[in-house]
């Protein structure tokens, strides 16, 4: 489902060994800048059973909104994919303070039912570590705007992360974009493709398959539903949102014909996907912003020209 076209042209790094730790938060460097000038930082978030993860920030003193960038299917343990392939750390010079937790690794970015049975010792408890990180950047002072709530976006598996994690904690975010998303994961024969994603992921990466099973339970169990964003528009009702997809025809971004051969049918998914939450958006009245490109595949290229032209369109501003 997510093959190498969300990560094809990452270089992969090791994955060092990390103890489980619960506790504290360490900053570990800050690149020093001009007075208001946009910066760089990392800290480290502990806890919910987990080994500690890094946490890229780049921020700006007068920016008015600061956004969470999650990663895709394949994320790695040394940097977000938003890091390795994209210049979006720029929105920090444009008004945007740029958010990226690193890891995650076919997590779907959610609380586990439990361990997987593959080489990872630990279960994933992806919604208690994001809830533990808005609490760190609240600490920091990171809540940038007028309505003093996040910003929180993604990018295929982080696509659908992003919805429902907005949808279910509406005290800290307001403002949630998909790009490339599975959106409609009640679809006929979607579970089975989550499944076999996960599988491969955690193949390719060395740690051993993943079984969905463990993550959300049996495909009849609830969590399918309760984390499916199709099921949660009327929840999101009154925040921004916004879904972005392309119709899979490749374009400039597509020079590799092994990663347009792959990330074609990826997107062409995903834009079937994003139309039907669409329109189960438009039966909850739930606004939306859209951005369906003519030309595209599931590729970074078009997810970073997808934030630059949210930012132009004032998608991030605090206003409607």
């Amino acid at each position: 489902m997510h093959k190498s076209s969300d990560r094809a042209s990452r270089v992969r790094r090791g994955v060092p060994a990390v103890a489980i730790a619960v506790g504290a938060l360490v900053t570990v460097g800050t690149v020093a800048a001009p007075a208001d000038a946009a910066s760089r930082s990392r800290f480290y978030v502990s806890g919910c059973g987990m080994p500690s993860s890094p946490v890229d920030v780049w921020k700006r003193v007068s920016n008015y909104k600061t956004v969470i960038a999650l990663d895709g299917l394949r994320a790695t343990n040394d940097e977000s994919g938003w890091r390795h392939e994209t210049n979006i750390h720029k929105l920090a010079g444009k008004g945007v303070n740029v958010v990226e937790p690193v890891g995650g690794l076919a997590s779907f970015y959610t609380d586990w039912a439990r361990k997987p049975g593959n080489k990872q010792k630990y279960k994933y408890s992806w919604t208690c570590r994001l809830n533990s990180l808005i609490r760190e950047l609240d600490a920091r002072g990171y809540s940038a705007g007028r309505w003093n709530k996040y910003a929180i976006m993604g990018i295929s598996m982080g696509g659908n992360s992003a919805l429902t994690y907005a949808a279910k904690h509406r005290k800290r975010i307001s403002h949630a974009f998909s790009m490339s998303g599975y959106l409609n994961l009640s679809a006929p024969a979607m579970r089975e493709s989550i499944k076999v994603a996960l599988f491969d992921a955690g193949r390719e990466a060395g740690r051993g398959p993943y079984n969905a099973d463990d993550m959300w339970g049996p495909p009849w169990d609830k969590r399918w539903v309760d984390n499916d964003p199709f099921h949660l528009t009327g929840k999101m009702r009154g925040m921004k949102v916004r879904i972005a997809a392309a119709t899979g025809a490749p374009g400039k971004y597509d020079v590799h014909a092994e990663n347009s051969t792959k990330g074609a049918p990826l997107e062409t998914a995903s834009i079937a996907q994003t139309k039907a939450f669409q329109t189960q958006a438009d039966r909850d009245r739930l606004k939306l912003s859209t951005d369906y490109q003519l030309q595209g595949t599931h590729a970074w290229g078009y997810w970073q020209e997808a934030v630059w032209r949210a930012h132009r369109a004032g998608w991030f501003r605090d206003r409607y």
